[in-house]
């Protein structure tokens, strides 16, 4: 299986840094291939802009996603964005490794999704969910906290975890058809003590070795929809965001 873990935090001596060491370490020794996107390393510019493309099909006026599939059509797109698309066609497994910030990515990664997860490749032309660009592989998130687990209970505080992340496992991946795993967490880390941080880089490593064998969590087909856009009679909700309303 190839692996590509993208990874944004700017502290290289981080817990966040041991975590990706220790995982890519376990997977390249489960005979994985590996390879690993360091945003802050590579000084990733995740800024959206005209400079993305060496062609544009409406140079009057940017529009960013339509010139994304122009370019995924003629070969037009800048060599940093070509060289992560590459990455993401070679991988079975995409890994999005980071610190949780203002209950999302940091804004390097966000980029990275804005100008990697492009119109063409990842989702387009009625591509979705389990017809999207990306459908076959699988993803996951591993994140880090400042926060206590009991905050992100479903009654806690922050509310449950799958809720805050629902725009990234549901919004990003499952929409590009990627099956999406459980998400690896490691809570409060500025809190812990270095026994408490031990057992997760133990955890994250033993979840590495078997990763190919995790099941996907609950996720919603088109064919769950109607002609409305909204779940059919008989469907049961099964992921964070869906309900049913009165």
């Amino acid at each position: 299986m190839n692996v590509l873990t993208v990874f944004a935090h700017p502290e290289p001596r981080s817990f966040g840094r041991a975590l990706l060491d220790a995982g890519s370490s376990a997977l390249r020794s489960a005979g994985h291939e590996v390879t690993v996107s360091d945003l802050y390393a590579m000084n990733f510019n995740p800024v959206a802009g005209p400079g993305d493309f060496s062609a544009r099909r409406f140079p009057q006026a940017l529009q960013y996603d339509r010139e994304q599939k122009f370019a995924h059509q003629h070969n037009a797109f800048a060599p940093d964005i070509q060289a992560e698309i590459d990455k993401l066609l070679g991988c079975d497994l995409l890994i999005l490794q980071f610190p949780l910030w203002w209950f999302s990515v940091p804004a390097i990664m966000k980029g990275w999704i804005d100008r990697v997860l492009v119109n063409g490749v990842a989702y387009g032309t009625g591509r979705r969910f389990d017809t999207g660009g990306m459908r076959g592989k699988r993803a996951m998130i591993a994140t880090t906290t400042g926060c206590y687990p009991e905050m992100m209970a479903p009654d806690g505080l922050l509310a449950a975890f799958d809720i805050n992340l629902w725009h990234l496992q549901h919004g990003t991946l499952a929409y590009s058809g990627f099956d999406v795993l459980p998400a690896f967490k490691a809570w409060s880390i500025q809190y812990t003590d270095e026994a408490s941080r031990a057992g997760y880089i133990e955890a994250y490593v033993e979840r590495m070795r078997g990763v190919e064998n995790d099941e996907p969590i609950p996720s919603h087909t088109l064919q769950d929809f109607g002609a409305d856009w909204r779940l059919k009679d008989g469907i049961a909700p099964r992921t964070a965001g869906h309900r049913r309303i009165a």
